[in-house]
């Protein structure tokens, strides 16, 4: 069973991953434009972007431990998945930097500073600069696997980042947020599980 899903996933390229990953921003300007993003679309766009971001970021930290306890590899994906992961975060923050705050830096900066799940969101945003410029094999090859790997480790803080922003985002605590942040943790904690040696 395993061994044909893999199979099959083989024949998916990950272009087709940056394409499915992009439907969903094209579905959104269709609802912007169309006028059924209700009264306050641009705090509906920024909700959607951040939700998106983070389901993305999940998804791609659910892929080691898939491969490992259950054989399906996606690995492959994983770069797509990650750079869709910032582009979605990066559409995120600019959402609220231009036509939500409008550009107002006193006003961001402060609230930066003064608002926990904007502080801790701003810092899973930064975390990611240098894991989305680095995804790539000259970047591997420049820096070597090992520190590379290590770098990109900056993954975790990034998505448990994401999940702690979202939860502190919400004025009271719905399901939703709180599924978010145990699973982040859950995966977190998959890969403090010992490997079974050979």
């Amino acid at each position: 069973m395993v061994q044909a899903i893999n199979t099959t996933l083989r024949r998916v390229p990950p272009l087709a991953i940056y394409i499915a990953g992009v439907l969903p921003l094209a579905w959104l300007v269709w609802l912007l434009f169309s006028g059924a993003l209700g009264v306050d679309p641009v705090k509906r766009i920024e909700h959607q972007l951040g939700e998106w971001a983070l389901q993305l970021l999940v998804a791609g930290l659910a892929i080691t431990p898939l491969r490992r306890f259950t054989g399906v590899n996606l690995i492959r994906y994983r770069r797509a998945i990650g750079l869709l992961a910032f582009f979605y975060v990066a559409l995120h923050l600019g959402t609220w930097l231009v036509l939500d705050i409008q550009l107002r830096w006193a006003e961001i900066w402060a609230d930066i500073v003064k608002r926990p799940y904007i502080t801790v969101g701003f810092a899973g945003f930064v975390a990611m600069i240098p894991l989305a410029i680095t995804s790539n094999n000259e970047s591997v090859r420049r820096l070597g696997a090992k520190t590379w790997q290590n770098l990109h480790r900056l993954t975790y803080f990034a998505v448990l980042a994401g999940a702690v922003h979202y939860m502190w985002l919400v004025k009271a605590w719905p399901p939703e947020p709180i599924i978010y942040l145990i699973l982040v943790i859950f995966l977190l904690a998959t890969r403090l599980v010992p490997k079974k040696r050979a």
